[in-house]
């Protein structure tokens, strides 16, 4: 995998306990925007809105920390890898810095347990320093994280070589090769990197292929499709496919020609090369997907071929005994109804300036949890995206389905929000999403409905729901681990995955109660208007 990390594969329920030890250099592969952050940039460092004041998201003394996020699990809080548990190589520690078994560790070392209590899946593992989680992803700090099953064995699906892990990234080279950085300058890098290599191919034999694709680029979303060449090898130009699994698992067979993949979504595919006459290439290639989703065409490089599969031999070892994908029986996604009474909570993509920090409900990070949630209820989050970008969110512990989406006058919200922050943020005065609808609800899209999912797209001038079906975090001893398990009250975040985003504040703590807990009924989160109890 080139410069990424090692890919660790697990049975799923049987967890695994790791020791992160951080011996990274104390300067930054990157120390010009380190710099330019603690210099106050206004490009880059956070700013939050009225009334909240500034605060730089590293100390002075610290050019390099990280921690790890296993993305998509599980996990105990104390383990979840959150920004505020950053630690450096020389032994700096974030607030919020925890490990499991205190007495086996060194002060720039951390241990984590995870459950691996997941359906069959691809999750991913990343850095999660606080203020630069961009950059340490950009200079390599990531890796896949597979959860099998034993019954994955019986479905017919394609094995061993010919299931391909392809994680899809841009990057920018120097004419040494040397890794550049230039998102601090423009949106998107210029060259396509597929596990770790830039413009790779692929042989392969003429049978199905399992495809597992991770978008692990900053902010890049691609539109994927499969393009034979010559032109003329195939009856269509592009060569179909099926979507058997996303982020959280598998989902029925779903035959496509094309997919939009965001910053952290991944995506499980069978494509069937049988029928590609010999000496074929077909690519892999990317279409109307400006970095910034649906952007502006012209902000950033655009990269539109990204890897080749050349079909060069047939079927080995007696022939392809996988099972044709509309032939196979995957575990379905039951998907998950509201009650007349359950929660909704509102986050509203909130930008003060253009071109300047984003907030969650115009409040920073670093601002303590408004958000209190009985542990085992089940919400409906509504994500009111009135900029002109789409963004990826993820919500750690939790897997859930995306419910529908409703277009808004965003511009007219924007205005009333504003208003509102500026006339002192009174809870009765909250623009109302429901008064500034333009039409009615707009099913998921299809390779989303009837998926659990861990990270989804909040479109532009759109509310986005999801519903979530329990927020249950995992209480129980892990792998024998004194203080393993998860205590209430439990504070987790949430944020957008365009990594820059997340850097500049699109992020914000919420936390799960006990049902003693009173603020499991008067949490800030409600008396600040982004709450509320009226049915969906």
């Amino acid at each position: 995998m080139g410069y990424l990390g090692p890919t660790v594969a697990v049975t799923t329920d049987r967890p695994t306990v790791v020791k992160y030890r951080n011996e990274l250099p104390t300067t930054h592969l990157f120390q010009t925007v380190i710099d330019a952050i603690r210099g106050g940039c206004d490009e880059l460092t956070p700013t939050p809105p009225p009334p909240y004041k500034a605060t730089l998201p590293f100390p002075s003394n610290v050019n390099v920390w990280n921690t790890v996020h296993q993305h998509g699990g599980f996990t105990a809080p104390q383990s979840d890898g959150m920004p505020m548990q950053s630690f450096s190589s020389d032994g700096i520690h974030a607030a919020a810095y925890s490990t499991l078994e205190p007495g086996r560790v060194k002060r720039n070392e951390a241990i984590y347990a995870y459950t691996n209590h997941d359906r069959s899946c691809m999750l991913w593992y990343h850095d999660h320093g606080m203020g630069m989680t961009s950059l340490n992803v950009y200079a390599g700090l990531a890796g896949l994280w597979l959860v099998r099953e034993p019954a994955d064995d019986w479905l017919g699906l394609p094995r061993g070589e010919f299931e391909v892990p392809l994680i899809l990234q841009d990057r920018t080279f120097g004419p040494d090769g040397s890794l550049k950085y230039s998102m601090a300058l423009r949106e998107g890098e210029d060259t396509p990197v597929v596990n770790g290599k830039a413009f790779p191919y692929l042989d392969v034999e003429r049978r199905r292929y399992r495809l597992r694709l991770l978008n692990a680029s900053n902010e890049r979303f691609w539109r994927l499709r499969f393009e034979a060449w010559p032109r003329d090898a195939l009856p269509q130009v592009n060569l179909p496919f099926w979507l058997i699994g996303t982020d959280s698992g598998f989902r029925e067979p779903l035959q496509m020609l094309n997919f939009l993949i965001s910053p952290a979504e991944r995506y499980d595919l069978v494509i069937d090369f049988s029928q590609v006459p010999m000496g074929t290439k077909v690519r892999l290639t990317n279409y109307h997907a400006p970095v910034h989703y649906p952007g502006m065409p012209g902000e950033g490089p655009e990269i539109r071929e990204i890897m080749e599969f050349r079909v060069t031999k047939e079927a080995s070892g007696g022939g392809d005994r996988s099972r044709p994908p509309k032939e196979l029986r995957l575990p379905r996604v039951v998907p998950v109804k509201p009650k007349p009474h359950t929660r909704r909570r509102q986050w509203v993509v909130y930008q003060h300036k253009l071109f300047k920090t984003m907030t969650f409900n115009a409040v920073p990070f670093e601002a303590p949890s408004q958000d209190f949630i009985k542990e085992g209820a089940s919400e409906i989050w509504e994500y009111i995206n009135p900029n002109h970008d789409a963004h990826p969110m993820h919500v750690h512990l939790i897997n859930f389905q995306v419910l529908n989406r409703q277009p808004i006058d965003a511009a007219s919200y924007n205005a009333d929000y504003e208003k509102w922050i500026s006339r002192g943020r009174k809870p009765k005065d909250l623009p109302k999403v429901e008064n500034y609808f333009t039409g009615p609800p707009i099913p998921p899209d299809p390779d989303e409905a009837l998926s659990n999912k861990d990270t989804f797209k909040s479109y532009p001038e759109t509310v986005t729901r999801i519903i979530i079906p329990e927020f249950t975090p995992p209480k129980a001893t892990i792998a024998s681990i004194p203080g393993s398990g998860t205590e209430l009250p439990a504070t987790y975040i949430h944020h957008c995955h365009l990594l820059e985003h997340e850097d500049d504040d699109l992020m914000r703590p919420w936390t799960i109660v006990g049902h003693g807990d009173q603020n499991a009924e008067h949490g800030q989160g409600e008396a600040h208007g982004h709450g509320g109890s009226h049915g969906h």
